[in-house]
């Protein structure tokens, strides 16, 4: 489950007769699609595109559930324009910065998401962009893809190898803690920050040591990865001062939500040469990207495809869908997220 209900959540679930009219706002996997159609009378997107304002708009005035995704910003004024309908927000993902839980709790509207099925994809890139940076891995597709490779030299292309170095994780969650079992395969150092401190059952199993002073791992550590959050306490969580901190040859990796990096700051340090690259699935403002990040040769970038894989989308797929049934039914769904409780 997401989070602990307290007693008066219950009385926020309610019991649908017939189908639940619901309203998907992006293309999901066709098989999810299918299985929606045979269990609710479902709107889909068949065009991908996401919706526009007042086709949100639309959608919370007249479903019993929206399934949301994280490009779709759930704000005080779209809940606010919610019919009476409207009683469950099943998002497609873990994330939910995107919504606005007080909002929803305010009208009785219970929101959902899918946690955990996207850990192990999401770590998986993370532990590609920590191999890539460093090693130079883009620019060496590159020269082969221009042809200019002019066969191999001792002194082209050299990176920095991985086994010795310090990683610092910044978020130590369920993704946070997967990317450390991968790296200390790697001879990596781990060292982490987070809000809490880990058991220290846990922390020997993976190797980890704490680092209460979140700058002081910026100072020390040769690649930082992060995996935390976007709110107003991490907004440019690697800002100016921090970024000034690191070390000319550290890395940072940014498989989260582009806002906890100051991108004006990260691509002044790029251009400076005062650090040693980065690696960004996640942007501020997606889809545009920079193009000075585009330009730079040490940075590695993807379309944020952190968890784009058939078996996570399957399985997010799978929890929305069981949200929506459980809440249809009268019961409280089993991935339900409390505002306000960590």
């Amino acid at each position: 489950m997401s989070q602990h209900a307290r007693p008066q959540d219950l009385r926020m679930t309610r019991r649908i007769e017939g189908k639940p009219r619901v309203v998907v706002t992006r293309r999901l996997l066709p098989e999810t699609q299918r299985r929606m159609a045979e269990l609710f009378d479902v709107t889909l997107n068949a065009d991908d595109r996401p919706l526009s304002r007042q086709a949100l708009r639309d959608a919370v005035s007249k479903a019993h559930v929206l399934v949301p995704t994280v490009t779709d910003e759930i704000d005080a004024d779209l809940i606010a324009a919610a019919g009476p309908m409207l009683g469950l927000i099943a998002n497609f993902g873990a994330g939910i910065e995107h919504i606005d839980l007080a909002a929803a709790r305010a009208r009785k509207i219970i929101v959902t998401n899918t946690p955990g099925v996207f850990t192990e994809d999401t770590a998986d890139l993370t532990m590609a962009l920590i191999i890539s940076v460093p090693r130079r891995l883009a620019e060496g597709e590159s020269v082969i893809r221009e042809r200019a490779w002019e066969g191999w030299s001792p002194s082209s292309l050299l990176g920095h190898r991985l086994g010795g170095k310090m990683l610092g994780i910044i978020g130590m969650g369920r993704i946070g803690q997967a990317v450390a079992l991968r790296a200390r395969a790697f001879g990596l150092a781990l060292v982490y920050h987070n809000r809490h401190r880990l058991p220290a059952a846990v922390e020997a199993a993976l190797g980890a040591r704490y680092e209460p002073d979140l700058d002081l791992l910026v100072r020390e550590a040769d690649i930082l990865s992060l995996h935390c959050p976007h709110t107003p306490e991490t907004h440019h969580l690697i800002d100016a001062r921090r970024i000034a901190m690191m070390k000319q040859n550290a890395y940072v990796v940014n498989t989260a939500r582009g806002e906890l990096i100051e991108e004006a700051a990260l691509i002044a340090a790029l251009e400076a040469g005062a650090i040693g690259g980065a690696g960004l699935d996640v942007f501020a403002h997606e889809p545009q990207v920079d193009p000075r990040l585009v330009s730079s040769p040490k940075v590695v970038l993807l379309p944020h495809m952190g968890s784009s894989t058939f078996e996570g989308r399957l399985a997010s797929g799978d929890k929305v869908i069981a949200n929506i049934r459980f809440w249809a039914d009268g019961h409280r769904p089993p991935d339900q997220v409390i505002e306000g409780w960590a």
